[in-house]
Order: C-alpha cells, then structure tokens, then sequence
C-alpha cells in the first residue's frame, strides 16, 4: 500500500495521462516529418523513371507544400468548428490514402496528386498538433509538451531517411512512401481515446463537458481556476479575420509570420528534401552513401531537437533561438565557402557534410521547436484558431517557394549563390528575433493574453 497522500497519486497519474495524450497528437508530427522527408531519397529514384526536368522535380516535391498551405489556411476555422481531436482522427486517414496513392502512382500527375493529399493532412497536421498539445498542458510543461511535436517531425524525417536507406539497393521507391500509411493508421487508432481540448469545449460553450476534461488533465484544487481563467479570456463571439488587424494582435501577428518566413527562408527544407541531391553534388557518387549521409543529419536532427525540447522550459525561448540562428548563419557562409571551391579541393565534401550537419543541428535548437511553441502561445483564445491557421499558411507558402526554386537556383546561380542567399535571410533573422520575439517561458496562456489585452507588450519576460 502507498503511502503517498491520495492526492499525489492523483497528480502523478493527471501528469503521465497528459504525456500519453501529447505522444499519441504528436504522432501526427511524426506524420509531417516522414512524408516531407521521405522523397528525398525517393526522389534519386523517381528522377530517372519519370525523366524528370528540374522543374517537375521541384512539383514533386513541392506537391506536398501545395496541399499544406491549402489546409493551412482552412485549419483555424475547422478546428474551431470540429474540435481538435475530431480533425486529427479526419486526417488520419487522409495520411494513409494519400500513402497509399503515392506507392500505387504510375505516372508523374498521379504521384503528384498524392502528394497534394498528403500534404492537405500535413498542413492541418502541422497546425492542430501543437494546438491540442498546448490546449491540454499545464504551463510548467508546455514548451516540452508541444516541442514533443517537432521532436515527433524529426524522428519521422529519420524514419523516412531509414527507410529509404533500407529499400535504396533495389531502388523501391513505392515501398518508401507506402510505409506511412502504417502510423497514420496507428494515429486514427490512438486519438479515439484521447479526450477534446477543455479549451475548445469552452469556446463552444460547453462549461461542463470542459469542467470534465480538465478533471482528466489537472489536479481537483485547479479545475475551477482554470475553468474561471479560460472563461476570463472568451469574448461571447468567436474572433473573425477583421480581430487580427486590432491593435493588440499587430505584435503577435508579426511575430508568427516573421517566424514563419525565416524558419523557411532560412533554407532549412532544401537540405530536408533534397539533402542526398546536395551530398551528390559535394562530390559523393553513390546514391546508398547519399542517403546514409542523409540519415547521419536525421540523427543529428533528433538528438539536437531533444535537447532543445529539454532546455526550453528552463532556459527559455529566446536565448535558444539566437545561438540556433547564429550556428545557421555560420554554417551556411561555410557550406557555400566549401562548395565554391569543391573542385579544387576535393575533401571540401567532408567540409561541407559537416557543415550540414551543424546547420541541422543549429536549426533543431531555435527555429524548428521555437517557432511552433510561440504560435501555440502568443494568440488570444478566441483568435488563436484564426492567428496559428495565418503563421502555418504563411509558413507552408513560404516552404513552398524554397523548396520548388532550390533545384532551378542550383541549375543556374550554382550552389555557393544558392547557400550564401539563405545566409544573408539568416542573419535579418537574427535582428528580427533579438528585437521582436518575445520570451513565453514560465507564463500560463491566459497571462500571456491578459499581459497583451492590457496593452502591455507580449516580449514582457515571466519574470517580470
């Protein structure tokens, strides 16, 4: 028999079920990491039996970005209206079909269409994952709790470089974008038991459905506080477009679509995408050592992005998207460097893996987790659907402008322009991020938005 007091047991098991909770969303991150990362070693593949131009590879890959910024723009408003948990258990299945479809394509429309739908279910994904994950923890872990999701992006492009290392000797590529049919099944499977957002329930006035989930989320002595706290910051109408110009939301508004556009201007999905195609052009022949190359940035993805998700809750936001974004900045000047003078210097190519890898690494501290945990905060509830559709929108038209000119920028500006252009958007990310992006950590989501409605600025720190 325990002799903890019942209470402390209670919490415990409220604190695990909301970890269970957080795991099973972010399945839809691992989701969005796969299907993005996996044509990157299908593509060696795709290119030769479809005789691909630069352009129509750039389609292919960029097929998926088209159906996200779609689904992007459209998430806030079905979120709102279907609930969080509803639309992640719809797009399970869109995941699986659109994997599906992939693998059977015998043609280059078809493989496109695919594309498209999976990357329908990407954009919602990309936006409800982080969402429901905030909506559902307690402060103290938030930043952990909804980076799980980016961690759960990056162990999917590991999974997708794995995969496409496994099957690259016979080059199978339709066994390559199959496979993620699998965990969107598991996903469909793990939502039916996972409860709706308290907050959402409350947004469509449901006080005692969201008293109940809360139950299930928050100890007994926070229920009604917290109840009292998201009820505070409810306007008796949902938010429309028009909220978004007032005054208090011109500040967050910027915040999430500056972080947007540098978390793609930045480069960050060439290498996701194309990095086997960028080894080839350092110099390496194989397209097996390509793509264990490849895996090598996927490890180092996850393993950098773990520390981030563990550090973000202590050491805070902003110190952690500086140095990540002054690491970018350095490896890009070299990578570009190192291309420039690849033909004169052949071992330049292990300068420039390496320069990738820490670029990746550099990327996983700062702009992957930091830019989904501040959209999944800085918004006020009754807008938050609205403002985090925008930033993801905003984000997903961005990826695909990048990552559909990469092929045809390296064609006819050659690499070293090509890297050396990310570097100079990397470093007005720097000045936008150390004199705009606020710091989140430690505050509750209603702080957050009572610090703002007040007319104080969101870049308040928690400690103030």
């Amino acid at each position: 028999m325990s002799s903890r007091p019942p209470g402390e047991i209670a919490a415990k098991h409220q604190f695990k079920f909301v970890y269970v909770v957080s795991a099973i969303a972010a399945l839809a991150g691992l989701l969005f990491g796969y299907d993005t990362g996996v044509i990157s070693g299908a593509l060696l593949f795709i290119r030769p039996q479809f005789n691909l131009g630069p352009a129509e590879e750039g389609m292919v890959v960029s097929g998926v970005l088209f159906g996200a910024t779609l689904s992007a723009i459209l998430s806030g408003r079905l979120t709102d209206v279907f609930g969080r948990k509803r639309l992640i258990l719809v797009i399970s299945i869109i995941f699986a079909i659109g994997s599906i479809i992939c693998a059977l394509a015998n043609s280059v429309t078809v493989l496109v269409a695919g594309r498209v739908l999976l990357g329908l279910a990407i954009g919602v994904a990309s936006y409800t994952a982080p969402l429901y994950i905030s909506e559902v923890s307690p402060p103290s872990i938030r930043g952990a709790l909804v980076g799980l999701n980016q961690t759960a992006i990056t162990v999917g492009i590991l999974a997708s470089y794995m995969v496409d290392y496994a099957f690259a000797e016979h080059g199978q590529w339709q066994m390559m974008v199959g496979l993620g049919a699998v965990p969107g099944i598991i996903l469909g499977v793990g939502m039916l038991f996972m409860p709706e957002s308290p907050r959402w329930f409350a947004l469509m006035g449901r006080e005692q459905e969201a008293r109940a989930m809360l139950s299930l989320i928050r100890e007994e002595n926070e229920i009604e506080g917290e109840l009292l706290e998201i009820k505070k910051t409810l306007k008796e109408q949902r938010g429309a477009w028009a909220d978004l110009l007032s005054k208090a939301m011109l500040l967050p508004l910027a915040i999430g679509v500056g972080l947007a556009v540098f978390q793609q201007f930045t480069g960050i999905n060439t290498v996701i995408y194309y990095a086997p195609t960028i080894f080839k052009l350092a110099g390496f022949q194989s397209n097996s050592v390509s793509i264990l190359a490849t895996a090598g940035v996927g490890v180092v993805n996850v393993i950098m992005t773990i520390i981030a998700i563990s550090l973000l809750d202590r050491v805070g936001r902003r110190p952690l998207l500086l140095i990540g974004l002054v690491g970018m900045l350095v490896s890009l000047l070299t990578l570009s460097l190192a291309f420039a003078n690849a033909d004169a210097l052949p071992y330049l190519k292990w300068i420039g893996v390496g320069s990738v890898m820490f670029y990746v690494a550099s990327f996983a501290i700062s702009l992957g987790p930091v830019f989904w945990v501040m959209i999944s905060e800085i918004y006020p509830l009754d807008v938050r659907g609205l403002a985090m559709s925008l930033a993801t929108a905003v984000c997903w038209i961005s990826n695909l402008v990048v990552s559909f000119t990469f092929p045809i920028l390296v064609k006819y500006a050659g690499p070293p322009v090509t890297f050396a252009s990310y570097a100079v958007v990397t470093l007005l990310a720097i000045v936008f991020s150390y004199w705009i992006v606020p710091e989140t950590k430690g505050l509750s989501l209603e702080e957050i938005e009572q610090r703002s409605r007040a007319g104080m600025s969101v870049t308040t720190k928690a400690s103030d």
